[in-house]
């Protein structure tokens, strides 16, 4: 019997980038769980698999609706569960703070119940974020980065959500002998990435302006906030070895990437891939900034690599060429767009 899993808002940047690793590299089925109004851009290239049901289908599931998680799973009957979806801006859980909490505290309580309800025992992967550790105050980061013993600082309502995300995969770990792994990923990008994420938005205004759609300006908001980066498709990789590496249940772990730089050198790569490059002027939007910034994201890994055996592969060049490489592409194929 083939072995299947289940992703949790496969339709999002590193779900379909999960959805893509595993058909590349297991014979899983792999069925994607997704709201009935959420676009498919980011699955668009899966579309004839999923209509032919050749390893790939998709469900409509939404983690705001128990009865309809409790379908899916009884339908799917999932040997691993990747919990990916969310609500994963943290810039707009300032103006959306209570459906954030909805969606991702209670969305990924109700999954886990229903899981529980049903007997299943699947291996099951929680995804938290580093953004729980919020601010870290210089003086307390530790020598080799923030490790998994760092306390919570969350500086969002996104953070706090994904506090109590990253609880309850331990809770039900530890309470009910559940398979369940956490991960807090620190920043991590590349194609598909949304844009309202920096260097996402960075790459998408570029590309406009290279079709001359807008002024040569690009609007950002704090460049000193310091980030390690990680590329989206070396992230799926770990995820994959999450579940697959002698799982221990109740185990968290920080992954991320091993480029550090601040937002502002992240722009200026970007800026000198683009013909344009050295006409772009700079401005800061108050907009972009946030109330609170978490604005210390270095990581500690140690923990999982020594686990499981990975390491990021990808460069950080490479992946900046490819996000703006995908822009140009998404911008020559749509006439409008928002300009944020």
């Amino acid at each position: 019997m083939a072995t299947k899993a289940l992703i949790t808002g496969m339709t999002g940047m590193v779900g379909s980038h999960l959805a893509d690793f595993l058909l590349e590299n297991t014979d899983w089925e792999i069925c994607g769980m997704q709201r009935w109004r959420s676009p498919i851009d980011n699955i668009l290239h899966l579309v004839d698999r999923i209509n032919k049901k050749d390893r790939v289908t998709v469900e409509y599931g939404d983690l705001n609706d128990q009865a309809s998680l409790i379908y899916v799973l009884k339908k799917v009957q999932p040997d691993y569960i990747f919990h990916l979806a969310a609500q994963s801006y943290p810039q707009t859980s300032f103006t959306s703070p209570i459906e954030t909490l909805n969606t991702n505290i209670l969305g990924t309580c109700r999954l886990l119940e229903s899981v529980k309800i049903l007997g299943l025992n699947p291996v099951i992967h929680v995804c938290a974020s580093s953004e729980v550790f919020g601010r870290i105050p210089p003086e307390k980061k530790p020598p080799n980065g923030i490790n998994e013993d760092c306390s919570f600082h969350p500086a969002s309502p996104y953070a706090i959500s994904k506090v109590g995300t990253d609880l309850l995969g331990r809770y039900y770990a530890e309470a009910y002998g559940m398979t369940i792994m956490t991960t807090r990923m620190f920043t991590h990008t590349g194609p598909r990435r949304g844009d309202v994420f920096h260097e996402s938005t960075f790459a998408k205004q570029i590309a406009m302006i290279e079709k001359e759609i807008i002024e040569p300006v690009v609007k950002v908001g704090n460049l000193k906030s310091l980030r390690t980066y990680a590329d989206v498709r070396d992230a799926v990789r770990a995820y994959y070895m999450l579940v697959t590496k002698d799982p221990i249940a109740g185990e968290y772990y920080n992954i991320g990437g091993t480029y550090t730089c601040e937002v502002g050198d992240t722009l200026n790569t970007l800026l000198s891939m683009s013909p344009c490059g050295e006409k772009i002027e700079i401005q800061v939007d108050p907009e972009r900034l946030r109330p609170i910034d978490a604005d210390l994201q270095i990581p500690d890994c140690r923990k999982f690599m020594e686990h499981t055996g990975w390491k990021p592969l990808i460069l950080f060049e490479k992946t900046m060429e490819d996000l703006l490489e995908y822009w140009r592409e998404k911008i020559k194929r749509t006439e409008t767009y928002f300009t944020r």
